[in-house]
């Protein structure tokens, strides 16, 4: 991912100025990876190391939506419509 990617989903998911860390920030700068690397293996289908990586992108972004949820619902449901995931 480049920076100046990187650096827009921060921007736009961050709580304050400083903010690179928090949940919401790394469940968007996660969901931008997951969605890059899909690409990636639909042309390179026998890329399985890249498909381990992938899995392991999304439980970690499951268990970061998990704890999400269990801190605050209602911005969670936010940050959810705002990254187009399922649920």
């Amino acid at each position: 991912m480049q920076r100046e990617k990187k650096k827009k989903i921060i921007g736009k998911h961050a709580k304050h100025q400083q903010d690179t860390g928090s949940a919401q920030v790394q469940i968007a700068i996660l969901t931008e990876r997951i969605n890059e690397l899909t690409e990636h293996l639909k042309l390179h289908k026998k890329d399985t190391h890249s498909r381990r990586g992938l899995l392991a992108m999304v439980g970690k972004r499951r268990k970061l939506l998990n704890y999400y949820k269990t801190k605050s619902p209602d911005k969670y449901q936010d940050l959810i419509k705002t990254l187009d995931l399922r649920k």
